[in-house]
């Protein structure tokens, strides 16, 4: 067996689940995957059993974090010419700023 294939309890993970989403939604999913530190997989399970997410610092979400602030950047500046604020935006900046927040207490 191999070690990736089990649970922190040591249980069998031998179940496939599968859905569909939008490119619009799963662009968002990759943005807030990243911010977590997480797998996708480990991060589907913990939001499916409604437990909270602990965002361990370390170089991948430090490194998801300068990206994301970089697009922000990106969005920020093309506001500024007339362009309006999307909620996807506003999701992702209030996303990043709990985790910075969580981080501080670091």
């Amino acid at each position: 067996m191999s070690a990736k294939n089990l649970d922190r309890h040591n249980r069998w993970r031998s179940k496939t689940v599968a859905f569909r989403v939008s490119p619009e939604e799963w662009e968002h999913f990759e943005k807030i995957v990243a911010l977590s530190g997480l797998s996708k997989q480990d991060y589907l399970i913990e939001r499916t059993l409604q437990r909270d997410i602990i965002v361990q610092g370390n170089p991948r979400v430090y490194k998801a974090l300068k990206n994301q602030m970089q697009d922000i950047y990106g969005e920020l500046r093309r506001i500024s010419n007339g362009g309006a604020v999307s909620d996807e935006i506003l999701d992702t900046l209030n996303l990043i700023a709990v985790t910075l927040g969580g981080m501080k207490g670091e």
